[in-house]
């Protein structure tokens, strides 16, 4: 018996680390869409940002993953995260001068999610190198814990802080990206043993896609993700323009968006003792989606989106503990950081448009019609995955 997961000091470092950083994101993540609508009385700048910050994650994703796999993981980790620390202090000196310029965000949100395209894959590497392949499935539960008690803590923390003062949700996240460094650093995560050749980097992405093109139903896993990351995607901005239109405060934008927190806590309780297959689970994860999407809009007050975003979260962690777990154990320690970064790319490939659609289509629409078509799409998305190929297996 190896050393249990709770006294591997260096996974719990590297999540500690993780779990601080993920909350000051989400005081972020609420505070700069309402900065903006307050400053230019519009949603839509909160969507063409969030658009940026997702279209530069997944342009510097791919050439990341190369570097990653040719860098020191764990150098990579502390200089990115300190790096984002720089940016998000940088937003806050810019609300501070009372500038409050739309470029400027714009700007610094490309530099913070460019970053995140190197520690996604950094991080994912690292989590291979200290945690036995047994227990994987148990990490990367306790992972999903980290971020859905960020979703649970974050947003009215970060509503509650934006009342206090408009720049101290980006200066307590500046500094979490700082507390994230230095467990990154003390963590000391191993490098790779042996040295593989170099390759221009078109032959080193070259590996990975072909890698995964051989694996016919963890491609097709990916294809689906790739609709349901979209759709999901574009929903939240109409969840919180749903709330402001029914004559929701500020501080109930934040409550209805716990719940994901709050199911995602449950689901990531769950989600160990879930030994349905990655292809089933999602199948059955698409249709809880398109439900409570479309359940949104029932007219039960402000309050209401609580509920159906609480049922959702709890199959997001089924899911991706499913999937990630058997994901690290398929993927060669050589090949991690590129193939968390083509994975990433590919599943996220169009959302950059997504909080622009979504912001679009409530702008247009309406809120609740805009949740009401991206219900459908993902219940349509189920039934096309029912009759998909999504086999996958992991090496014994």
């Amino acid at each position: 018996m190896g050393v249990p997961l709770r006294k591997n000091f260096q996974f719990q470092l590297l999540w500690f680390g993780g779990a601080v950083s993920q909350l000051g994101t989400q005081l972020t993540t609420v505070a700069l869409p309402l900065l903006l609508y307050a400053v230019t009385g519009s949603i839509f700048w909160a969507g063409v940002v969030a658009g940026v910050r997702t279209a530069a994650l997944v342009l510097t994703q791919m050439p990341a993953g190369v570097w990653v796999d040719r860098w020191d993981r764990g150098e990579v980790l502390v200089r990115s995260q300190t790096t984002q620390a720089v940016a998000v202090a940088a937003m806050a000196v810019n609300v501070v001068t009372g500038a409050n310029s739309v470029l400027v965000f714009v700007v610094l949100a490309a530099v913070d999610s460019a970053c995140t395209a190197f520690t996604g894959p950094a991080r994912t590497a690292a989590v291979k190198a200290v945690v036995p392949p047994e227990q994987l499935k148990t990490a990367y539960a306790q992972e999903e814990a980290r971020g859905h008690v960020a979703w649970l803590a974050g947003p009215p923390l970060g509503a509650l802080l934006f009342g206090l003062g408009r720049a101290v949700p980006f200066l307590a996240d500046a500094l979490s990206f700082l507390v994230a460094a230095v467990c990154a650093w003390f963590a000391k995560i191993p490098p790779r043993t042996g040295e593989r050749p170099r390759q221009r980097m078109r032959h080193d992405l070259r590996d990975a896609w072909r890698w995964l093109w051989r694996r016919r139903g963890l491609r097709n896993l990916v294809a689906v993700f790739l609709a349901l990351n979209l759709l999901g995607s574009a929903g939240l901005l109409p969840v919180m323009a749903l709330v402001k239109e029914r004559g929701g405060a500020n501080w109930l934008v934040g409550l209805v968006l716990t719940g994901i927190g709050v199911g995602g806590v449950l689901g990531a309780v769950l989600a160990p003792r879930v030994a349905v297959a990655p292809g089933r689970l999602l199948v059955a994860v698409l249709t809880l989606f398109g439900t409570c999407n479309v359940a949104m809009v029932l007219p039960f007050g402000a309050w209401w989106p609580f509920v159906p975003l609480m049922l959702t979260a709890i199959g997001t962690p089924l899911l991706n503990v499913s999937v990630n777990s058997v994901f690290t154990a398929m993927v060669p320690d050589e090949l991690m950081g590129r193939m968390d970064a083509v994975l990433t790319f590919f599943t996220r490939a169009v959302t950059p448009a997504a909080p622009v659609l979504g912001a679009f289509v409530a702008g247009v629409a309406g809120a609740g019609v805009a949740l009401a078509l991206f219900g459908a799409l993902i219940l349509v998305t189920a039934v096309v995955a029912a009759f998909t190929d999504l086999r996958t297996t992991v090496p014994r």
